[in-house]
């Protein structure tokens, strides 16, 4: 048991919102944020000037933000702009609110990468992918995924199960960038980018924002929605090779495994009780991966896992239901935070899991998280 196991149930995502997903040259990360956040807002019913936290990612700056929104919180974070900072942002905020840091926080991610042209790793990220003679981080998940193949004989049609459900369920997210079907041949036909990974197995870059607010479980029952609770959460690091910061010889399954322990001992369940998964999935193998650190399946079974539609609404385990970053947009794991709270509340519409009551978000990285969603 950890620490953390009293906050079980206390604390509430009560607001959600977020932007369109595309191409939207003529705003910028501020605009977008400050988009999502008045949806957030909207979304709960709450006063905005009610909002005395403040927490940003991607966002350039703070200060600019809470200025721009017309905030004076009592507290305030900004996190860099990697991808595993959402479930950490998340937890950080619960953990102030309980904390009496302050009573209601708003979490802002932004992203504006594809109208400006953003890259990934490669010449503007020096030193960070150059030891193995990597130039982005899709080389190093490439890499992992060859390890795997090697050491269990995973497929790359097993792999494609993955890109074609979230695809099928991208088709039924209105939000949603690709909705075209595609199948596992399609999968198998893409162009290749850093073999054995194809076209089909890299997340999206594009602009967007979301926003989430969280506040007490008594506060939460004055305001709008019902509120979805964090019911449990887990946190390991892995700097083993903290130089190739996308790489790990043994997938993060020990830390992985550690964040499964600890979440599914704090909310009192385990795999069996997951109605939904919202798994990080800036590349498809990360998903395989995560279902093995979870422990939904075996080290090494995951591809045999998958295969027949268990991703996909009316499977085994509904995984991303709205695309995911494969094929709704990348928006770094937040966006499938707030799909989570959607599933809890029945408001997902033709791609709704049926009684989704527990509803989990992985995140497989060198910094793996987990929290578990639970109806208030």
């Amino acid at each position: 048991m950890n620490a953390f196991h009293k906050l079980r149930d206390r604390i509430a995502v009560v607001g959600v919102g977020n932007t369109a997903y595309g191409n939207f040259p003529h705003t910028d990360d501020y605009g977008l944020g400050a988009e999502a956040f008045r949806r957030a807002i909207a979304d709960c019913g709450l006063d905005k000037n009610k909002v005395d936290g403040l927490a940003v990612c991607r966002v350039p700056y703070y200060a600019r933000m809470g200025e721009i929104l017309g905030l004076a919180p009592r507290w305030t974070v900004q996190f860099p702009p990697h991808g595993r900072m959402s479930a950490m942002a998340i937890i950080e905020a619960a953990a102030a609110l309980d904390a009496g840091l302050c009573d209601y926080a708003a979490l802002i991610y932004a992203n504006i990468g594809r109208s400006r042209r953003l890259n990934y790793g490669g010449e503007e990220s020096p030193g960070v992918w150059d030891p193995f003679g990597f130039t982005s981080p899709g080389a190093a998940h490439a890499l992992m995924f060859q390890r795997h193949r090697a050491l269990y004989g995973t497929t790359t049609r097993q792999l494609a199960e993955v890109s074609v459900a979230f695809r099928h369920h991208a088709g039924l997210n209105p939000d949603a960038v690709m909705k075209q079907p595609i199948t596992i041949e399609d999968h198998e036909a893409a162009r290749p980018i850093t073999e054995p990974l194809r076209l089909l197995d890299y997340c999206l870059i594009n602009d967007g924002a979301v926003c989430l607010i969280l506040t007490t479980k008594e506060r939460a029952r004055d305001l709008k929605q019902k509120p979805v609770l964090i019911s449990g959460f887990g946190a390991r690091e892995a700097y083993r090779q903290s130089s190739i910061a996308n790489f790990d010889l043994n997938f993060w399954y020990d830390e992985v495994r550690d964040v499964a322990v600890q979440t599914y001992g704090m909310a009192g369940v385990g795999p069996q009780d997951v109605d939904a998964l919202m798994c990080y999935d800036n590349f498809s193998p990360t998903v395989l991966f995560s279902l093995e650190g979870l422990g939904f399946c075996g080290q090494g079974e995951s591809g045999a896992f998958v295969e027949g539609g268990t991703l996909r609404l009316g499977g085994r385990l509904p995984t991303n239901t709205d695309g995911g970053h494969l094929s709704c947009s990348y928006m770094q794991g937040w966006a499938l935070n707030v799909e989570a709270v959607r599933q809890i509340r029945g408001q997902c519409g033709e791609r709704q899991v049926k009684d989704a009551e527990v509803v989990q978000f992985v995140a497989a990285t060198p910094c793996s998280r987990s929290i578990i969603y639970t109806p208030g």
